[in-house]
């Protein structure tokens, strides 16, 4: 891939998730501006009337403040999946907002639970297992780049705060999980450049194929000297 095509699609992944972003923006911004109960598109576990919640509660948060937190996490992991993991992304980003939602719908505290955190927990383990399982440049890049801005998520899938859905950040780490597990081969791995030294076809200019020879050439036989008298 030319680096022009690479920067090409960095800024089309950057751009991709940056959009998605925004209209989370867009949504908490007319939920307060017209009021709109935006909590009632949340999950409500095992609830029949909260249901709906495994795939709208993602899209509300609680406050500005809940979707600025969110912010930055969603659009650096959402362009390293966009730009890394082409073939699976839209599995990997699949698994992690189903298995946030509906993990948070089965086993749940009593309570309301929104935001998209659950799904940013989701892609950051899908970048940091599928980097353990492809190790290629690339996949390792990514995810050093994830860890060291996130590796804090490693913790905050247990309880902490009784404010935070932790269950949204399990479950959707589990759904990352399983995501790289089941399609961590299916994008194929970046040409990896090779130096001129590593070619083992190329015969050294100087010596040759000398270095192949098993040792020094025997002296000849008396009866084979030029000359020689029997």
């Amino acid at each position: 891939m030319k680096h022009s095509n690479k920067r090409d699609i960095l800024l089309r992944s950057v751009w991709l998730s940056v959009l998605c972003v925004t209209v989370l923006w867009v949504i908490q911004s007319a939920g307060v501006l017209f009021h709109l109960p935006l909590n009632t598109l949340g999950i409500v576990p095992l609830s029949l009337a909260g249901l709906h919640g495994i795939i709208t509660a993602p899209l509300v948060h609680s406050s500005y403040e809940h979707l600025f937190h969110n912010t930055l996490p969603l659009i650096i992991l959402g362009s390293a999946l966009y730009y890394g993991y082409p073939a699976t992304r839209g599995k990997a980003l699949a698994f992690a907002w189903l298995g946030s939602g509906i993990g948070v719908w089965l086993f749940g505290r009593p309570s309301v639970h929104l935001g998209a955190s659950g799904v940013a927990h989701g892609l950051f383990f899908y970048l940091f297992v599928i980097a353990i399982l492809r190790r290629d440049n690339r996949s390792t890049g990514l995810m050093m780049i994830a860890f060291f801005l996130y590796g804090g998520m490693m913790m905050s899938i247990f309880p902490r705060d009784p404010q935070i859905s932790y269950e949204a950040h399990f479950f959707g780490a589990a759904g990352g999980v399983i995501a790289a597990l089941l399609f961590g081969k299916q994008d194929p791995k970046p040409l990896r450049k090779r130096y001129y030294w590593e070619s083992q076809d190329e015969e050294d200019p100087v010596i040759g194929d000398q270095w192949q020879s098993t040792g020094p050439e025997e002296p000849p036989k008396p009866s084979e000297r030029v000359g020689g008298a029997e």
